[in-house]
């Protein structure tokens, strides 16, 4: 009985089409970095993320060696013209900055054309495009404002563009994906909406941190000790929170109140040892490398291979082991998995091991890809983490992993054509476009009510 009921879960013909993916990209993220010497950027440019914003250009006809300041906002950045007139300058904070062309740099014969200083107002995670013309040179002065990273509003849709943001994408799917499996499997087994389970990202991102910079400890060494404790944490809570609601019979309503306590108490006490400001794992300027139009820091390459292998471990777990296979049966049903022998408490106080463990390595990997996590980091991923699940099919953890994917895809994609945060607005309409057509989401199954 529980091997049909989970025959009913999951379609094996669905479940060997999402490993021939992930198999897939993760061949292309190794194949990635097989080329990364062959085509590493000597310029170094900057790539936008939460906690970074660039200002960038091509300055034809200038050559190499010309300086370009950027100031505002407490920072004073120098940007220096590579050998094709290319330049970028990072900024961590938003608002108006003030870009200047020092003429003293310019090559003989070359003069400026213009003004030599511009404002510009920018927003985090985002890139602009600045203009200095210049005449004289090899190419007469022709200057197009900026490269392919480029503001959309001020250069429009180009097809480099839309490569860096596919990338980018995927990239935040597969991260997005660590956190929301973990927390479709809870959904699955006790039907509990966890909102405090986005706090374990922020934990791990911040442990991370700890581990890392305060006590210099090696990065590979930290993640290991920041999934161990993560996962701890989640032995911790259904032990002691968990577990004692559901003997006493709380409703799901109840418990979800009690999580969003759990929530608001962990992300204060963030904020007490922690503070408000934004901490980074990372303290020098990440190394990138770029493959034709996609430029890409190592530290984002390596946490979207490491995370592809996890997710295919996790994958192989459910299904291949015994235990996966209780699993899924108790995300099924319970009450015919008890009836089956399986022991449905200790299975529960497993998937909050594994649900805490991969969020807070999900925690670590971002703090690496944004270089940087707050106190309010898993605030600002919870609904991103609910619209995955609800997207995938509540409960299904290879739903979970589908949704993920659409929704880091649907974020980015959206960087195109609005300004700001609100592409993330865009995933929450797609979700509620797709649920009025398909309201189980798509690896969920109809419920008959009545």
């Amino acid at each position: 009985m529980v091997n049909t009921a989970l025959a009913r879960r999951t379609s094996p013909k669905n479940l060997r089409v999402l490993f021939g993916v992930l198999m897939g990209l993760l061949v292309l993220t190794f194949t990635l970095g097989q080329g990364i010497s062959a085509h590493a950027a000597t310029s170094e440019p900057c790539v936008p993320d939460a906690a970074t914003a660039c200002f960038n250009g091509t300055i034809k006809g200038a050559g190499e060696g010309v300086e370009i300041t950027v100031v505002g906002n407490d920072q004073n950045v120098v940007a220096v013209t590579d050998k094709d007139g290319k330049w970028s300058a990072a900024v961590t904070a938003a608002g108006v900055y003030v870009i200047s062309l020092d003429e003293a740099t310019l090559p003989a014969g070359v003069t400026l054309d213009g003004e030599a200083s511009q404002e510009r107002d920018i927003t985090l995670g985002f890139a602009k495009g600045a203009i200095f013309k210049v005449a004289g040179g090899d190419n007469g002065g022709a200057d197009n404002g900026g490269d392919s990273n480029a503001d959309a509003a001020a250069t429009g849709f180009d097809w480099d563009r839309l490569a860096q943001q596919v990338v980018s994408g995927l990239r935040l799917g597969l991260l997005l994906a660590l956190a929301s499996i973990g927390l479709s499997l809870i959904y699955g087994t006790t039907g509990l909406s966890s909102f405090s389970h986005a706090e374990q990202v922020t934990l791990g991102g911040l442990l991370g941190y700890t581990f890392a910079n305060v006590l210099g400890l090696n990065i590979f060494l930290t993640v290991l000790i920041v999934v161990v404790l993560t996962g701890a944490t989640g032995y911790i809570q259904d032990a002691v929170i968990w577990k004692p609601l559901r003997k006493k019979g709380l409703s799901l309503t109840q418990m979800i109140i009690v999580t969003i306590g759990l929530a608001l108490a962990l992300q204060y006490t963030f904020q007490m040892f922690y503070g408000a400001s934004t901490v980074r794992i990372l303290m020098k300027n990440p190394d990138t490398f770029t493959i034709g139009p996609v430029t890409l820091t190592f530290e984002s390459l390596w946490a979207m291979g490491l995370s592809i292998v996890v997710l295919i471990l996790v994958g192989l777990f459910l299904l291949k082991t015994r235990t996966g296979r209780a699993t899924r049966a108790v995300s099924d049903n319970p009450a015919l998995a008890a009836a089956s022998g399986i022991d449905v408490d200790r299975i529960i106080r497993l998937v909050w091991v594994i649900a805490t463990a991969l969020a807070g390595l999900s925690g670590v990997m971002l703090g690496l890809v944004l270089n940087g996590i707050n106190w309010q980091t898993g605030m600002q991923l919870l609904l991103l983490m609910f619209a995955a699940v609800t997207l995938g099919g509540l409960g299904t953890a290879f739903g979970a992993l589908v949704g993920s994917l659409i929704i880091g895809m649907t974020v980015e994609l959206a960087n195109l054509v609005v300004p700001g945060d609100f592409k993330y607005a865009t995933a929450l309409v797609l979700l509620i476009l797709v649920l009025l057509f398909r309201p189980q989401g798509i690896f969920g199954r109809k419920e008959r009510i009545g």
